[in-house]
């Protein structure tokens, strides 16, 4: 089992910056690709940033490409979302996962371990 919370959201102004983290326990951290998730009321959850289990290989939606930075620290059983150019548009509750299979998914259901959220809100 992993267990992951979510830290770091917050009220920020558009065009500002936010760094998300994502704290795990459990076995194996370092063998389960990561994710960034969020969602807004009555909307699914949507696919931000992935990243492999060795933190070479990253993923993002259009949306936040060049904007966003995801990365991990093994070390510290931590992944990070570097939050950059903040839009109103990105204003949602944040979430990270994890997955048992070695390799990234822009799919909810295929990540097996979740945090509880953290509330990022963009003011304009």
């Amino acid at each position: 089992q992993v267990q992951l919370v979510e830290s770091g959201g917050g009220l920020v102004q558009a065009g500002g910056s936010l760094r998300l983290s994502c704290s795990a326990s459990g076995r194996a951290f370092s063998n389960y690709p990561m994710g960034w998730f969020r969602q807004t009321p009555g909307r699914d959850r949507d696919f931000v940033a992935g990243i492999s289990w060795t933190g070479i290989s990253t993923r993002y939606a259009d949306s936040v490409k060049g904007r966003f930075t995801i990365s991990r620290d093994n070390a510290k059983n931590t992944v990070f979302l570097q939050m950059n150019s903040l839009k109103p548009e990105d204003t949602a509750a944040y979430y990270c996962a994890a997955r048992r299979t070695p390799a990234i998914s822009t799919r909810p259901y295929e990540y097996e371990y979740w945090g509880q959220g953290t509330q990022v809100t963009v003011s304009s």
